[in-house]
């Protein structure tokens, strides 16, 4: 009979629920660029060994959301223009597939009435300024072509491609990224995949995955310290954030 190493698998349940929430800490920038992570603070502070607060930094330092240092230890990586082209790059070339094999799918007529019906939701949760909800619908209007194109699954896929888009997108202000631009975006989406135009589809699909680059000049003039500079993280100041924090951060 196996035995089953217990230990181990105990260790990597903690250090994934580790991963999750620092994940949304950085993601929603209450863990801020250059802040640091310590490894024995944020180990004593759940109560829990060292090894799968380990694990789950290494773990977020493979996606690019933390860069680890010899000497000075982990710290939250900055906002990388180079890390956000290629997470823009996978992504455009990713979903620029998908809504091109979604037009010829079967399920093209269904698909349509689901984003015309995400779209009236949209406009509703804008009306009334509610930005949470919007991104989950807009997230949901993805995968609705994806889930149309026979591949609904992807979306986990491509996951980590999607991890820079999305915090620079959690960066950007609504008087930055309008709702309303969203929007229409999206009609020239449906639009096109209920019209079987399916280049038209392929534009629309790349000039709304491409409109996170005129603004960031703003962004960078709002967030300056959130960038990287010449500096690495070794050299620069480093912050200290609020343990209070990691103290949100639930083990059971």
């Amino acid at each position: 009979m196996t035995k089953i190493n217990t230990s181990r698998n105990n260790s990597s349940s903690a250090a994934s629920k580790v991963y999750d929430q620092l994940l949304d800490l950085i993601m929603n920038f209450k863990l801020k660029p250059f802040d640091l992570i310590s490894e024995k603070v944020l180990a004593e502070t759940l109560g829990i060994s060292r090894t799968p607060v380990r694990e789950a930094l290494a773990r977020l330092a493979s996606v690019g959301l933390v860069d680890i240092y010899a000497q000075r230890g982990s710290v939250v990586a900055p906002l990388r223009i180079k890390a956000l082209e290629s997470s823009q790059f996978l992504r455009e070339a990713v979903e620029v597939g998908l809504v091109t094999r979604a037009i010829v799918s079967p399920r093209r007529s269904e698909l349509v009435e689901q984003l015309q019906h995400e779209i009236s939701l949209q406009e509703t949760l804008a009306s009334i300024r509610d930005h949470d909800r919007f991104a989950l619908s807009d997230e949901l209007f993805h995968q609705y072509i994806a889930g149309a194109a026979g591949f609904s699954g992807i979306w986990d896929d491509i996951a980590t491609a999607r991890l820079h888009m999305n915090r620079f997108r959690s960066l950007t202000p609504p008087d930055i990224e309008s709702l309303s631009t969203i929007i229409e975006q999206h009609r020239a989406i449906m639009q096109a995949v209920a019209a079987l135009d399916e280049n038209g589809a392929a534009r629309a699909m790349q000039v709304h995955l491409r409109k996170i680059f005129p603004v960031i000049p703003e962004l960078k003039n709002r967030f300056p310290g959130y960038f990287e500079t010449g500096k690495s993280g070794e050299g620069k100041h480093l912050n200290r954030p609020n343990l209070n924090l990691f103290s949100q951060i639930r083990m059971s």
